[in-house]
This record gives C-alpha cells, sequence and structure tokens, in this order.
C-alpha cells in the first residue's frame, strides 16, 4: 500500500532579511499523525520558518501544498484546517480561560462541550474562573494551549509551546500532542527542548 499523501508539503523555502537568506533550500512535510521540531540556535529563523509554513509571511522562493493541491490554490482549505499558535497566549487578559474558550467556542459550534474537556485536559479545573491577568506564565501557555482543542484543525503549527511551562505542564502537552496524532492529526512545533514522544521527526536551522 502507497503511503498517505503530505498534509503539508514545503520545497526549496528561502526567506531573505535586508536582500540576505535568513535561511534557505529548507523542505520538508508532515503527514497524517506525524510531528516535526523545528530546531536551531535564536536567531537561526525558527519562528520566520512558522509564520512562512502559516502563509502568514512570503517566501523569497519555494513552495508550500496542502493535500497535494499547490498554495495559494488551497489557501482557504489550508487556513480553515490550520491552528497556529505563537508566543503571545492570545488571551483576553480580563476573561477567565473558560470566558476565553466559551467565546471561542462561538467560532467553532460543532466544537460544542469542548472547552470544559480543553480546561480538564491542559489542568486547568482549578484556574478555570480566575482573570487570566492574574494567571503565571506557565498557566497562560496552559489555556492558550486550550484553545486547540477547539479549533478542531488538522495540523497544529506552534512557536515555543513549553516555554514557562513546568514538568507536569510538559506531561500534560505530551498527552494532548499524542491524541492529537492519534486521531490523525499532525503537528509543527519549534523548541529547545525534547518531548518524550516517538517518531518525532527533526529539521535544525544552521545559524
Amino acid at each position: 500500500m502507497s503511503p498517505a499523501a503530505p498534509l503539508l508539503e514545503f520545497q526549496n523555502l528561502c526567506f531573505e532579511r535586508n536582500d540576505l537568506p535568513l535561511f534557505e533550500g529548507i523542505a520538508g512535510g508532515v503527514r497524517e499523525g506525524d510531528i516535526l521540531q523545528i530546531s536551531g540556535a535564536n536567531g537561526a529563523g525558527k519562528t520566520t520558518l512558522l509564520r512562512v509554513l502559516t502563509t502568514a509571511l512570503s517566501p523569497a522562493a519555494g513552495s508550500l501544498c496542502w493535500r497535494g493541491r499547490p498554495l495559494p490554490r488551497a489557501r482557504t482549505r489550508y487556513l480553515t484546517e490550520l491552528a497556529f499558535l505563537g508566543h503571545a497566549p492570545g488571551l483576553k487578559l480580563g476573561l477567565s480561560p473558560r470566558e476565553n474558550l466559551r467565546w471561542l467556542g462561538g467560532l467553532f459550534p460543532q466544537r460544542h462541550g469542548a472547552a470544559e474537556t480543553a480546561l480538564a485536559v491542559l489542568g486547568l479545573a482549578d484556574w478555570a474562573d480566575a482573570p487570566c491577568a492574574q494567571l503565571s506564565a506557565g498557566m497562560l501557555r496552559r489555556a492558550a494551549l486550550a484553545r486547540l482543542l477547539l479549533s478542531g484543525a488538522a495540523l497544529w503549527i506552534l512557536d515555543e509551546p513549553l516555554a514557562a511551562i513546568d514538568r507536569d505542564g510538559v506531561a500534560l502537552v505530551e498527552q494532548l500532542f499524542r491524541a492529537h496524532l492519534d486521531s490523525g492529526g499532525a503537528i509543527i512545533f519549534s523548541s529547545h527542548q525534547q518531548l518524550a514522544l516517538p517518531g518525532v521527526k527533526y529539521l535544525e536551522l544552521a545559524a
């Protein structure tokens, strides 16, 4: 049986800053159940590459394909099946984690009830009704990650998802990742840490 076509495939990506290449010749991709870690020294372009993959930035050269179709022809479908989490938590600090998730859940009515599941999975039950402005950086990161469960997205692209998270939190993130991969999803993330998950693929950017 031939392997399934990649969900996301990218070839020969190049990004320039001040007319000089930040990175070039970058190629890779993920299939259902794949997890790809982007690594490299500070300044190597990890965040920039992730933003290129989300189409927030345009490469100087190279191509991306989603489910076998080249972008931008497949861009609309791609963006509906993509969830991105950057450095900022993207939460309203005056609201609680539960209120943030319920507000976001209004955008995904097909995911009714997912907010409470997300709070439980990320270990936020005891802080669910506290204003986000009163939460630690680690708890804010957990609340941000909980948003992924509401999206129903096939591909998660995450920039330093383990930042500010303690050991127990990392175990919860690994549980979250494992469930998404087992359901046929895929993950691309940047991190200086390694996860205790099987089958992680690596793409290292040169400084």
